[in-house]
């Protein structure tokens, strides 16, 4: 790919002017260039975390468009180095992400069901069952539970879409899981 030649160095000095033209014109033009010569070290960073070329690559890309954001809420003295530390900050969240959809699957939703269980006679039983226990739950409850476990949202793209706090969130998804599991249980579902 194009921007992951190896530039000349930085200038500091030329850092400095690039960002305070940029907070002052918010052209994104001088932030481009103030962002292009750093770019194989964002590259780098998000390779070193990521270990995936093309997730690195795209990497680059969204750090880009935190830059543009985030520019303007920091007090930035050494563009490198705070650039350095966005970009892992964005890779450690990428990976908190990846790691959230990996152990909060379908699975763990249907820990408490035969469905996972060699020995069922029926599946279609039995998630027909977990969806008679579904239509149990709160309305709140439900669209939490729905949207966390079936479309694996996280806690706060639940909360912006349904407009319920993270608390709130966290209560009607916790609260929903064990319903379905009384629910379950008494109906000799398990």
């Amino acid at each position: 790919m194009r921007f992951f030649k190896r530039p000349a160095q930085p200038q500091d000095n030329s850092d400095e002017q690039l960002l305070q033209a940029y907070c002052d014109t918010r052209d994104l033009k001088l932030l481009g260039k103030l962002y292009e010569p750093y770019m194989p070290l964002v590259y780098g960073v998000a390779l070193k975390y990521l270990k995936d070329a093309e997730a690195a690559s795209d990497a680059v890309m969204a750090v880009f468009e935190e830059l543009v954001r985030k520019v303007h809420q920091h007090e930035i003295k050494h563009f490198r180095s705070w650039l350095y530390v966005l970009s892992r900050n964005y890779c450690l969240m990428q990976l908190r992400a990846g790691k959230k959809m990996e152990t909060v699957g379908m699975e763990d939703f249907m820990e408490f069901t035969p469905v996972l269980h060699p020995d069922t006679e029926d599946k279609e039983q039995a998630m027909q069952a977990l969806e008679r226990c579904m239509e149990k739950l709160t309305p709140a409850q439900q669209q939490s539970v729905r949207l966390f476990y079936l479309e694996e949202k996280c806690y706060k793209e639940v909360a912006d879409e349904t407009g319920f706090s993270m608390n709130e969130v966290k209560s009607y998804i916790q609260n929903g899981k064990r319903n379905l599991k009384i629910c379950l249980e008494k109906n000799g579902e398990r």
